[in-house]
């Protein structure tokens, strides 16, 4: 059925005339009405967040089944295995000073830079290539403005609920032949209309909660009949009449779940846009964390093939001095080793190099841009100390704090919005208005105000329209694609649970693994220095300087290399993975003493050409906060 025309539509109608106060009350129904209809709601299976918590429940239940059943934290344990080598305490001080990470001192030696010129350096700690990266990254600085639209967008949502004026004037003369009545063939009345006629409407209206609409407005009509033989009293008339509208939808788009949808789903697009950037801040300050441990893996690489260099040459040198009982394939094997080495220390001030670059293009910093040939090193060291953990309890962190948890609770609360609008969609159309007229008809504008305000003439109208489509199969298949949509994001819900489970159990394993890597990789070090010591003692007491003895001597020193390497990529592997699993409990930033705060946004106060009174919105920059090193103490990458 279509919706029917205005004339054609039932309607009621009153005028009367009467003084007092009764009818000013009865003009005031409508507002009555809207106040009423404020409070309302749609009646069609409302979803609420109580829904949404039970369905990121039942999703993690399942996951964290056999962890409640372990709730007891648990510390990293390992055995001390360089003990078991029996190595005396004397003994193992001298090692310790022959290799591993607390035999280097000094700063390597770093070549010319890219300019050929003397390589500048600077110092650098964890906290402050931090700070730097939280404040001035790009992929920060980028995430941190979607907040600052969102935001905007949803000011643009709530304001279609904003009070409108509208005006609107016409003038009008009017010249036109009329049909006139005539008597026995003669011409009785007016055969023409002469007229002028000014219009003129000013109002407001404002979109309600409720779906409908309310209106007030106020109509001048200024008259003046130029028809000849004809007389018009008063003349020129002037009619005034205040007008109260409200037309509210009892069906379709009723109620302020459908009416407040696009608001709700413009805050669900900012709370997105916060998680995002929360969730590139943790990214960014996890990237940076493996940065810096990376450049520290990088300066002891340097570090350890340079020594490894130093020692070759020493062997290379006294190979050389035995003359003519060195054959030439011996001389040559150990020149090939020393200039592979060599080698091998030009690579890896390359990959330090690289490795520097890498930390400025996360952080940032001014003082540091990626262009400059300023070297950082780091000043921190691994931490090698042990941590507690309980499974279940690392879970339910994960899935209370991870941004990924989080969007995708909004995405199915984004769905359950748009599925109530479709649900209501499919409801029949049928709509109300209400309307309350005051009228008056004078000879001047100032009679006219005085007589509304007796209120003499009051109209009042109720009109009701109703359509519905046969079958109605546009909107059925609207609310069918959005129950759809509402199961499709449920299931990615239970994926994004199961991924952040997965990914914490992972980075537990990694911590527990490479903490233990530590001592085996260690003890390996320990053995393979007490070997060169060895050799060295032997070299010096009774061992000949055979060639056979020398190139056993290379062999074990790069095997010494090799292992010092494993061990401090071990612990640099731990403070990794230890970065890592507070990234996938979602608690970086907390680690960090980042006070991660909401985006606020403050009124711009530049004038508008329109409004000189009027503000627009204007986002505050977003700055977290880094605690200084006063506040904060000491940097300490490991925190149990």
């Amino acid at each position: 059925m279509k919706r029917r025309d205005w004339a054609n539509t039932q309607s009621l109608q009153q005028t009367h005339r009467s003084r007092g106060g009764v009818v000013r009350v009865a003009a005031l129904l409508p507002a009555a009405a809207v106040i009423l209809a404020n409070g309302c709601a749609t009646p069609l299976h409302p979803e609420s967040d109580r829904d949404l918590r039970r369905s990121v429940r039942e999703s993690a239940r399942r996951e964290l089944l056999e962890a409640e059943r372990y709730p007891d934290a648990r510390e990293l344990v390992r055995t001390n295995r360089p003990l078991t080598l029996g190595i005396s305490p004397e003994v193992m001080a001298e090692l310790e000073k022959m290799a591993g990470p607390r035999s280097y001192p000094e700063i390597p030696a770093l070549g010319p830079n890219i300019f050929g010129a003397e390589q500048q350096t600077a110092t650098i700690s964890l906290q402050q290539a931090i700070a730097s990266t939280v404040e001035n990254n790009l992929n920060v600085e980028f995430a941190r403005l979607a907040p600052a639209i969102s935001q905007a967008q949803v000011v643009a949502a709530d304001a279609a609920f904003d009070w409108v004026l509208f005006a609107n004037s016409q003038w009008a003369e009017t010249d036109q032949p009329r049909v006139s009545s005539s008597i026995n063939g003669i011409a009785a009345g007016v055969q023409g209309d002469q007229r002028q006629v000014i219009d003129s409407t000013v109002g407001v209206r404002k979109p309600l909660i409720s779906g409908g609409q309310l209106s007030v407005q106020h109509q001048f009509t200024y008259t003046d009949n130029e028809t000849d033989s004809l007389s018009t009293l008063p003349d020129p008339a002037d009619e005034s009449n205040i007008v109260v509208q409200l037309d509210q939808p009892l069906l379709r788009n009723f109620g302020s779940d459908t009416a407040l949808a696009a608001v709700r789903l413009a805050k669900n697009t900012e709370r997105d846009e916060v998680q995002n950037l929360k969730g590139q801040l943790i990214t960014n300050t996890t990237d940076v964390e493996a940065a810096y441990w990376n450049l520290v893996r990088s300066v002891s690489d340097l570090q350890i093939t340079q020594r490894l260099l130093e020692r070759g040459e020493e062997v290379f040198d006294k190979i050389s001095k035995r003359g003519l009982d060195v054959k030439q394939s011996d001389r040559a094997d150990a020149a090939s080793q020393v200039a592979s080495r060599r080698a091998d220390v030009r690579s890896a001030q390359k990959v330090l190099r690289d490795a520097s670059d890498r930390l400025k293009v996360l952080m940032n910093d001014p003082r540091f841009p990626v262009g400059s040939e300023v070297l950082l090193l780091p000043v921190d060291t691994p931490v090698d100390q042990p941590v507690k953990f309980s499974l279940i309890d690392s879970l339910n962190t994960a899935l209370a704090n991870r941004p990924e948890v989080q969007r995708a609770v909004i995405s199915v609360d984004n769905t359950a919005i748009r599925l109530q609008q479709a649900d209501n969609a499919r409801l029949p159309l049928l709509n109300l208005r209400a309307l309350t007229r005051i009228s008056a008809l004078e000879g001047n504008v100032g009679s006219t105000y005085g007589e509304i305000s007796d209120a003499d003439y009051v109209d009042y109208q109720i009109r009701l329209d109703f359509e519905q489509p046969i079958g109605n199969r546009a909107a059925e298949a609207g609310y069918s694609v959005r129950r759809f949509e509402r199961m499709q994001a449920t299931v990615a819900l239970r994926n994004t649970v199961q991924g952040v489970v997965s990914e914490v159990k992972s980075a537990l394993r990694d911590v527990e693994l490479n903490y233990a890597l530590i001592d085996e990789r260690r003890t390996a070090r320990i053995a393979a220095a007490e070997t060169v010591r060895t050799l060295l003692v032997e070299e010096q007491t009774v061992q000949a300087l055979t060639p056979e003895f020398l190139d056993l001597k290379l062999r074990r020193q790069q095997a010494l290399a090799a292992a010092e390497q494993q061990e401090i990529g071990a612990m640099v592997d731990y403070n990794v993975s230890l970065a890592r699993l507070h990234q996938a409990m979602g608690i970086t930033l907390e680690r960090n003493k980042i006070q991660f705060d909401v985006p606020a946004y403050a009124p711009d106060k530049r004038v508008s050409r329109l409004f000189p009174d009027g503000d627009s919105v204007r986002p505050k920059r977003f700055e977290p906060r880094v605690p200084s090193s006063a506040e904060s103490g000491p940097s300490s990458p490991a925190r149990p």
